[in-house]
């Protein structure tokens, strides 16, 4: 996939195929006709993401309810997934995006500062994709807290 520097809302999304914790393979595709809650993330197991992965677990109910799919996207390894999703009893797909295609598609990988360190890494962005596939909503620098709430607003 190619970098894509600036996405709209109403443009179709960037397509994907990765694999979730279990080797299952998920494409876009496989949602058509529902609300996808795609967030992208920096690491498994760390403090925000385990805050935002769980607070995603404790509101699957009312995105079912709403007929939304949430899938959680980072660069971590499938086996790293399994042991956070078993970790946290996760009831929600994590895809491995290991190349960081997906990461790039969306433009969600980007320079980092951290404690004057400058790196690459994912920003924490999320994308609701509607049920034709195109972007609803746009939001970048999340904050993990209260994040999953707030999506719920947003479908």
């Amino acid at each position: 996939m190619k970098t894509t520097a600036k996405l709209d809302i109403g443009a179709n999304a960037p397509k994907f195929e990765l694999p979730d914790q279990t080797g299952q393979i998920h494409k876009l595709s496989d949602y058509k006709g529902k609300t996808v809650v795609l967030y992208f993330y920096p690491k498994d197991d760390t403090p925000g993401c385990t805050k935002q992965a769980c607070e995603f677990r404790d509101t699957q109910a009312s995105f079912k309810r709403k007929k939304a799919v949430v899938l959680g996207i980072s660069p971590d390894a499938p086996k790293s997934h399994q042991k956070f999703v078993t970790k946290f009893d996760l009831n929600f797909p994590l895809l491995a995006d290991e190349d960081k295609s997906v990461c790039n598609a969306y433009g969600v990988w980007k320079l980092k500062k951290f404690m004057g360190r400058q790196y690459m890494g994912v920003e924490r962005s999320t994308f609701v994709i509607g049920p034709d596939g195109k972007l609803k909503n746009i939001l970048r620098k999340v904050k993990p807290e209260g994040h999953a709430r707030e999506m719920l607003g947003e479908i």
